[in-house]
């Protein structure tokens, strides 16, 4: 391994630990030559995954590009950088031994993931995901997560005003 400052390839491992279920082994390193640390991590690759997207195309699976998304979602949100990386590593778990997976089962897992998170990211990732076009379908989307609606299928203050 590469040194990223001095980009001497003489190094030593200082401490080796496993995160993400296992799935990822973090190595702490120091330079022999400029004394300075970093940090690497192996991860399983994700062996021939392609994403068939809405269009028809089919493209490898991008776990960065994945990853991204859901850190434009949490943005400013209480959501730790460990808990991002669980969930990607959720949502690589379940895609495991997949060849194969179309961009909504993605997005789905994703949403469901995100919604046991924080309920604001699931908010915002699915205004994008599902292409919200107007604040009626921010609300519906609202409406859904709250339960708000009785069995008729009316929301609970028009209900109300039903009886009235």
């Amino acid at each position: 391994m590469k040194c990223p400052f001095c980009r001497c390839d003489n190094d030593r491992v200082i401490e080796t630990r496993t995160s993400d279920d296992g799935f990822v082994i973090r190595r702490r390193r120091a330079c022999q030559s400029c004394k300075r640390r970093y940090t690497t991590y192996e991860r399983m690759e994700i062996v021939n995954t392609r994403v068939v997207k809405r269009d028809g195309t089919r493209v490898p699976f991008d776990r960065d590009k994945f990853r991204q998304g859901v850190e434009r979602a949490c943005w400013k949100r209480p959501v730790r950088e460990a808990q991002i990386s669980e969930l990607v590593a959720s949502l690589e778990t379940k895609l495991e031994g997949e060849t194969e997976v179309s961009t909504q089962q993605i997005g789905e897992l994703a949403m469901e993931l995100l919604r046991k998170l924080d309920e604001i990211a699931y908010i915002r990732f699915a205004s994008v995901y599902q292409e919200f076009a107007n604040v009626q379908d921010f609300a519906k989307a609202l409406q859904s997560m709250t339960g708000e609606k009785d069995g008729d299928g009316q929301d609970a203050e028009s209900a109300k005003s039903d009886s009235e």
